[in-house]
């Protein structure tokens, strides 16, 4: 398994972390959109982890 908080060179944080990690969309109950991913849907990858 990924580990969630380590993303592979070139990965956003952010995205990499909710895509791999079970709790991170936890809280918003089912069928409902994560604020944090749509901004970046929206606004691009801000936080790309460029080793």
């Amino acid at each position: 398994m990924a580990d969630p908080n380590e993303p592979p060179r070139g990965e956003c944080r952010q995205c990499w972390r909710h895509a791999h990690d079970r709790n991170a969309h936890r809280h918003l109950g089912s069928r409902k959109d994560c604020p944090q991913c749509v901004d970046h849907m929206i606004n691009g990858h801000p936080g790309i982890n460029r080793h």
